[in-house]
């Protein structure tokens, strides 16, 4: 490509290894389980995670519902973070398709809910109230800038999952990234967990698709979701082969898309103009300094128009732009970054 894309991991395209893959993969009908590309990547994803099953879906939402579908009946309850990517950016599915009700609880600065509030959110047995179901958290948290979540922490939101007869998903859409930041194995992260999703299509620089592992009989019901939810798919090994390179060969370089974070923030942080706010894993957040004369949109717009780098406003907060480097963002990406922004605010 000829522009630097930074609007999110979720423009990193396949590598030459991938499209390679792509090209060669053995393929057969996924929805007959015999596709073998399909059926290898399920397997290494759930040994990965130390899990028993895995399940290969087009998306991290698609598979984030079919866990909260395969989880929960009609009416019951889920406890979720407040600015969880479940509640605030997959259109409610959750209410839309399955009827679950969600119950939220403020996540704090450092991605986490209080266990208190965890406490207080689960309702009492009483037949006004919907019947709580499910805890899920976010790893790392997106609307958080990006903050992973300890593997210790999550420990005790297992603990306290179990003790209240609860189920424990993780929407661990950066679960990968995560894990590099903590310098640990990602089966740390979820061992308590009952389920968890992660992405093949951001930082493991896939074309599409997620994975969603958990307990053989789980994932049975996972899949029977995933039909009514038209995600049954057929030579879908063309799709897995990428993500089977994805899952061998990039989730060990993540720290590096993390450093480069870093360099990047660091550079933008010498112009007066530019406010860093937050610099996490491979997610960087800044504002424009109230005496800068351009607008924020103006400030894109000469981005992408004169140096070919994209940027965009963040969504979640007015007059904030959020970074994220991936695999196509490298050490002269940043360089000509920085120097395009010296250019535009002297």
């Amino acid at each position: 490509m000829d522009y630097i894309d930074l609007r999110s991991d979720t423009v990193s395209h396949p590598t030459p290894a991938m499209r390679e893959a792509m090209a060669r993969a053995a393929v057969g009908d996924d929805v007959y389980h015999d596709d073998p590309t399909v059926n290898q990547l399920e397997a290494e994803a759930a040994a990965k995670l130390g899990k028993e099953a895995a399940v290969f879906v087009t998306s991290g939402t698609q598979g984030n519902l079919c866990a909260l579908l395969a989880h929960c009946q009609r009416g019951e309850s889920i406890i979720i973070g407040d600015t969880s990517h479940i509640f605030r950016y997959e259109q409610g599915g959750m209410a839309q398709v399955g009827g679950i009700v969600p119950h939220t609880v403020p996540v704090q600065a450092d991605a986490t809910m209080r266990l208190c509030d965890l406490e207080n959110a689960i309702n009492p047995d009483d037949e006004h109230k919907p019947v709580t179901r499910l805890v899920a958290l976010e790893n790392t948290h997106n609307a958080a800038g990006g903050l992973p979540i300890s593997a210790e922490y999550t420990a005790e939101v297992a603990e306290f999952a179990r003790r209240n007869r609860l189920m424990l998903h993780i929407d661990g859409a950066r679960i990968f990234n995560a894990a590099a930041a903590f310098a640990v194995d990602v089966k740390e992260l979820v061992a308590g967990a009952d389920s968890v999703t992660f992405c093949l299509s951001k930082g493991l620089c896939a074309p599409v698709g997620s994975v969603l592992a958990g307990e053989q009989d789980f994932i049975q019901r996972a899949r029977r979701a995933r039909k009514a939810l038209g995600g049954s798919l057929r030579q879908a090994g063309v799709l897995a082969a990428a993500g089977l390179i994805g899952l061998q060969e990039m989730t060990d370089r993540l720290i590096g898309d993390h450093q480069n974070a870093q360099l990047l923030a660091e550079g933008l942080s010498e112009f007066p103009g530019v406010r860093i706010l937050s610099q996490n894993t491979n997610f960087i957040y800044f504002s424009l300094a109230p005496d800068v004369e351009m607008t924020l949109d103006e400030f894109v717009r000469v981005l992408r128009e004169d140096y070919n780098i994209r940027m965009s406003p963040y969504s979640g907060e007015k007059g904030v732009i959020r970074l994220r480097t991936h695999y196509w963002i490298d050490r002269p990406a940043i360089a000509k970054i920085v120097s395009a922004v010296s250019a535009i605010l002297p």
